[in-house]
Formats: structure tokens, sequence, C-alpha cells
């Protein structure tokens, strides 16, 4: 099992590098290191996008919503706390 979140981990690092490659590194990292220490909570934004595009939103437009939506708690996040 733990083998499975292993790779899972991996996979989920390889998107988000590709996806965030025209990011400075210290960012990269930083939204890397976010996501890896906290999965449910990036996982929960993920189905929420999902959700918002499924009722006919673009990604974009359901990316802002859903980030607008949760913006003190990914502040946090983003700071370490």
């Amino acid at each position: 099992m733990s083998d499975m979140f292993g790779l899972k981990k991996m996979l989920t690092n390889k998107l988000l590098e590709r996806q965030l490659k025209s990011l400075p590194e210290a960012q990269r990292e930083a939204i890397l290191k976010a996501v890896n220490e906290n999965p449910d909570f990036f996982n929960k934004l993920a189905k929420e996008i999902e959700a918002e595009k499924k009722s006919g939103k673009s990604e974009m437009a359901a990316s802002m919503e859903v980030m607008r939506k949760h913006q003190g708690e990914i502040q946090k996040i983003m700071m370490g706390k």
C-alpha cells in the first residue's frame, strides 16, 4: 500500500512540475511542498473544480471560483501555518 502512495505522490509531483514549469524555481518548490504536505486539501480543491467544470464552467472560471472560496486556507498553507 505504501508503494502505491509513493507512486501516486511521484506522479503528482511530475505532473505539477510540468504544469508549473513557467514559474520561478522558488515558487515551484513552495507549491510542491504545500501540495505534498496537504494532499487531502488539494484533492478536495481538485474535486470542487471538477464539479464546477461539469456544471458548464471553463477550467479557468472553475479554478478561480474555488480558489477564491478557499483563499484564506490557501494563504495559511502557503505561509506554512
